[in-house]
């Protein structure tokens, strides 16, 4: 269970670094949303399904760990605080895919190139944040 959300993890978290840090630059210093459609189309084939075995694998290894989803959100324990921000930080992404699949995407363009970007930097910095709290929770680190 753990290896596949680390996986999935490791899919999902570099495919937006890449995003980030190699295409979404050259897309906004030519202008041209086909590139970053283009890295989208290939990148979501892989990328969708490795969140969604994040999503099941997190939230089993959740009820594993604290059987009582009530007591996943008192804050009363390291573990407690993990899954209360691992579930924030999925929102947070949620909300923030669901707006750019919906309201950016249909109408991408040169001319809001830069909202999109805001986007992949918001998730991208999202994902990393998720990597973060995983092994904060694995190795006693942060929280």
């Amino acid at each position: 269970m753990l290896i596949l959300h680390i996986l999935g993890a490791t899919v999902w978290a570099g495919g937006h670094i890449v995003l980030a840090t190699l295409i979404l630059p050259e897309v906004l210093r030519k202008k041209d949303a086909r590139l970053l459609l283009s890295f989208e189309e290939k990148y979501e084939r892989i990328g969708m399904p490795a969140l969604l075995i994040q999503i099941i694998t997190g939230l089993w290894m959740a009820y594993y760990y604290l059987p009582d989803p009530g007591g996943w959100f008192t804050l009363q324990t390291s573990l407690s605080v993990h899954i209360v921000i691992k579930l924030s930080l999925l929102l947070a992404t949620v909300l923030l895919a669901v707006d750019a699949r919906f309201r950016v995407i249909p109408r991408l363009s040169r001319e809001n190139l830069t909202d999109m970007a805001w986007h992949i930097i918001g998730v991208t910095i999202l994902a990393v944040v998720f990597v973060i709290t995983g092994v904060s929770l694995r190795t006693g680190g942060l929280f």
